[in-house]
């Protein structure tokens, strides 16, 4: 019997704490979902300014990694908000389209 209300004890536990990690997952997505959507912003306003726009502006605007900035830069070309100039290197720059 004592073996039976541990098990119950511990399911019930286990299903507790799943229902919780989901539930504080979600917010830590939409925030950084938030923080992503800001930065872009950042990015595009910075363009509107200068021009132009680099990998290493974008690194130090947003203070996020090399990697970080590339993929910033790819998702706005892909949603066709910028358009990049050169194909590899120092050289490789982004205007609005």
């Amino acid at each position: 019997m004592t073996y039976l209300v541990l098990i119950i004890v511990a399911l019930a536990g286990i299903a507790l704490g799943m229902y919780l990690a989901r539930r504080g997952k979600g917010d830590l997505i939409s925030e950084q979902g938030e923080r992503k959507a800001e930065n872009k912003q950042r990015i595009l306003a910075f363009v509107q300014t200068h021009g132009k726009i680099q990998n290493n502006d974008v690194e130090k605007l947003v203070g996020v990694s090399n990697a970080t900035a590339e993929r910033y830069l790819d998702e706005l070309e892909h949603e066709r908000k910028l358009t990049q100039h050169g194909v590899i290197g120092p050289d490789v720059f982004y205007t609005l389209k």
